[in-house]
C-alpha cells in the first residue's frame, strides 16, 4: 500500500505531464495550420468521441456514462458547456495558425484570475484584499496594452473567459472528467460530421486529400485532446489544490517560451509590462494562496 507521500509524488509526476503535453500542445497545432482551424476543431470533437470511448469502456465505467446520458438536466448543462470548450478550442486553434501564440498563453496566464471573479459573481465567494489587487494588476496589464498599444488583446480575454465559464459549468455538474468530455464531444459530433460532409462536397475537405502525414496528424487531435486530461485527473486527485494551482502555471510557461524563442514571436518592451503586471498579479494571488492554505492546515491541526 502506497504512502501519502508516494501518492503525492505520483500524482506531481502525473500533473507535469498533464501540463507539459498542454504547454506543448502549440507544436501540434502549428502542424497543422494549413487546415482550416474549424476543421481542426471538427475533428479533434469526433477522434476524441472514439478515444475516451474506448478509455471510458476499458475503465470499466461504461454503465456509468450510460447512467448519465439518461439525465436530461446533466446533458443540458453539458450542452452549455460543450458550446463554451468548442469556442475555446476554435479561437485557441487560430491564435497558434496566426502566430499568436504569446497572446494566447496570455489568456491562461489571466485564466485563474478570471475563474476568481466568477465565483464572485455566481458562486458568491467572497474575495480577500490580496486578491483584489491580484485581479486589478492583471486588469491594469489589458487597459495599459489597450492604452498604449491601441490594441485589445481579446484572444487571451475570450480564452481566459471562455475556460474560466466552462470551469464554472463544469463545477456545477457531477461527473467525471472523463465521462464529461466524451458526453460533450458526443453532443458536438453531429455538427462536426455535418461539417466535414460539407467540406467534402465542396472539395475543401483537407483530410486523406491533403498529404497522408497531415491526415494522420487530424486522427491524433483525439489523443492530443483527451490524453493531457487523463494525466491531470489523475494528478488532480492525489494533490492538494494549491499544489495543483502552483503547477497550473507550467502550461502557459511552456507556451510563452516557445512562442519567444522558438516561433520568435515580437515580444516588446510595451508587450512585456501587460506580462509583468499579469505575473505580478498571479505572484501574488498564488502566494497569498499558499499561506492560506497553510494557516487553515495549522487551525486543523489545533483542533
Amino acid at each position: 500500500m502506497r504512502t501519502e507521500a508516494q501518492e503525492q509524488h505520483r500524482g506531481i509526476i502525473f500533473a507535469l505531464v498533464a501540463y507539459g503535453m498542454w504547454g506543448l500542445v502549440p507544436i501540434y497545432f502549428k502542424s497543422v495550420a494549413s487546415v482550416s482551424p474549424f476543421e481542426v476543431v471538427a475533428h479533434r470533437i469526433i477522434w476524441s468521441v472514439l478515444f475516451l470511448a474506448l478509455f471510458v469502456a476499458a475503465s470499466g465505467k461504461w454503465q456509468e456514462f450510460i447512467h448519465y446520458l439518461r439525465q436530461k438536466k446533466l446533458l443540458v448543462g453539458l450542452i452549455a458547456s460543450a458550446t463554451v470548450i468548442s469556442l475555446n478550442w476554435l479561437v485557441f486553434i487560430w491564435a497558434v495558425g496566426q502566430d499568436r501564440i504569446l497572446e494566447a498563453s496570455l489568456g491562461y496566464f489571466i485564466n485563474p484570475l478570471i475563474s476568481l471573479l466568477l465565483g464572485m459573481v455566481f458562486l458568491g465567494e467572497r474575495l480577500r484584499k490580496t486578491q483584489w489587487i491580484a485581479i486589478s494588476m492583471a486588469a491594469a496589464g489589458v487597459v495599459y496594452q489597450l492604452v498604449l498599444l491601441g490594441s485589445l488583446p481579446w484572444v487571451a480575454l475570450v480564452l481566459a473567459c471562455s475556460f474560466g465559464i466552462y470551469g464554472l459549468l463544469r463545477k456545477r455538474i457531477d461527473i467525471d472528467p472523463f465521462s464529461g468530455l466524451l458526453i460533450e464531444t458526443l453532443l458536438l459530433s453531429p455538427f462536426a460530421l455535418a461539417y466535414l460532409f460539407w467540406l467534402k462536397q465542396h472539395d475543401q475537405l483537407a483530410f486523406l486529400s491533403a498529404s497522408t502525414e497531415t491526415s494522420w496528424l487530424l486522427i491524433a487531435a483525439g489523443i492530443v485532446t483527451s490524453l493531457p486530461l487523463i494525466f491531470f485527473a489523475a494528478g488532480a486527485r492525489r494533490l492538494t489544490l494549491t499544489l495543483n494551482g502552483l503547477l497550473q502555471y507550467i502550461a502557459p510557461s511552456i507556451a510563452f517560451f516557445l512562442a519567444v524563442a522558438v516561433y520568435h514571436e515580437p515580444l516588446d518592451s510595451d508587450r512585456l509590462v501587460t506580462f509583468c503586471l499579469i505575473w505580478a498579479g498571479l505572484i501574488m494571488f498564488t502566494a497569498e494562496g499558499v499561506w492560506q492554505g497553510r494557516r487553515t492546515a495549522l487551525v486543523k491541526v489545533n483542533h
